[in-house]
Parts: C-alpha cells; structure tokens; sequence
C-alpha cells in the first residue's frame, strides 16, 4: 500500500471502505457537520469503534490532497490487525511459551516498524498495541518492518492495563523497561513472558508498570542515560532469547 492509498477523503469513499471491511486506525470529521450521508459515516465508525477527532474546516482543508474532502478524511491502516487471541494461538501453533511484545503509546511509526521487526527476529508471537495514543499500521511503520508485519501478527487493545490482566489470567508475566529497575541480567526472564516497552518520551505509564511482576533495567555506561525506545526493545527482547535457549 502506498502513501495516496492510506488517506482516504470523501464521504462516500469512507462508507465504501468501512463496508469493504477495509480497516480504518482514525477518522477526521469537520466539526457541527452531521447532516445526511455524514450521519453513516459517523454510524459506521462508531459501528467499527473508530477514533473520532472532531476538527476545523481549515483543518480538513491542510490535510486533504484532493480538495474534495466533504468534511471527513479517513486514515486506513496498511495492514489487518490481529486479535490477542491470535498471537496467543501462534504460539500454541508452534508448541512454545508465549513471547509477546506490549507497546505502552509508542508513537514514532518508525519506532513501531523497528520493533515489529525486531519481535519477529526474536521469536516473538505478536506485538500487542493501545488502539487510542499509539502510533498504527501505516505505511511508514510498514516499510521499517522491512516485511516481518507479514509474519507478526499486530493487534491493537483499548486498555493496556486491563489486557496485561486477562494475559496474566493465560499465564504469562511481565517485565517493562525502566531505568530505575533491576539490571536485566538479574533477573529471571524465562517462560510465558510480556515484554512491555513505555512511550519514548515519558516510558511506562505509572499503571502499566504495577501491572507488571518485573521492572528490568539496561546496564548504561556512557554520558546520557536513556536508548531510543526501539533499540531498548531489541537489548531485553535478546536477553529474552539468550535465557529462553
């Protein structure tokens, strides 16, 4: 899928697409605008639990490519999102103990990209993101997989807090990245396991991270103290592996 496919524009081309099963991460609908055929497209998206973000004329207007918007530009994910019961499916396919990847409102859809590939590389069974505060499937994220979204299912949760919950219910627990925790190497990483990687700016919301059994931080040794979120997902995910062989 390529950048003009990803933007959708026009009411009707957003109805077509919701009935086409196309799947859509945002919709962007001119404000005090519901009448007629915007009235289905509000109908749909809140039919397929769409984010909804009410937004100027103006707006509209600087995000639209063909100047024909009708009040509402849609942003369709490149890929099918998978569902948890997927990921955790996978691993039963493959006769392992889960290894998931949780992603607490990444928003870099480079970042997003890397890590989706690093997940597949490791042996991970899917990656498991906020549907709200998070960056999606887009074509940028896509392209940085360098093809692994074709072979890691991704799905997409409302409460990051309360799925961690339900996967502690399947027997997995969890350990999150945080400067502040135990150094990696300490501890004990094997068997079903969430790996749970916070925001590049402020980490691991203070609830995920109570939800979590473990905090598990990454020896540094240089001047500054923080790795980009996608390269701090790679060192623990290979501690994963390294323990888990």
């Amino acid at each position: 899928m390529n950048n003009e496919d990803f933007k959708i524009e026009g009411r009707n081309a957003v109805i077509e697409s919701y009935r086409a099963g196309r799947p859509i991460d945002k919709l962007f609908v001119q404000e005090h605008c519901k009448e007629g055929s915007m009235n289905t497209v509000l109908r749909e998206a809140k039919k397929h639990d769409t984010i909804i973000k009410y937004v100027t004329k103006e707006r509209l207007d600087q995000m639209s490519e063909t100047g024909s918007h009708q009040g509402v530009i849609a942003y369709a994910a490149a890929y099918e999102y998978s569902s948890v019961e997927d990921i955790l499916a996978k691993a039963k396919e493959r006769g392992e103990a889960p290894f998931i990847f949780i992603l607490d409102d990444i928003e870099d859809p480079h970042n997003l990209g890397a890590i989706i590939r690093t997940a597949n590389l490791a042996g991970a069974h899917g990656v498991i993101i906020h549907k709200n505060r998070a960056a999606g499937l887009t074509p940028t994220a896509v392209k940085a997989s360098a093809g692994a979204i074709n072979h890691t299912p991704v799905a997409k949760v409302t409460n990051i807090a309360r799925t961690i919950e339900d996967l502690k219910d399947e027997g997995l627990w969890f350990v999150c990245a945080d400067m502040d925790g135990t150094t990696m190497y300490d501890l004990d990483l094997k068997g079903s396991i969430g790996l749970v990687i916070g925001n590049e700016g402020s980490g691991v919301s203070r609830l995920v991270k109570e939800k979590c059994d473990f905090v598990a931080s990454i020896p540094m040794h240089g001047d500054i103290d923080s790795l980009n979120a996608s390269v701090a997902a790679g060192v623990l995910a290979y501690e994963i592996v390294r323990q888990r062989q």
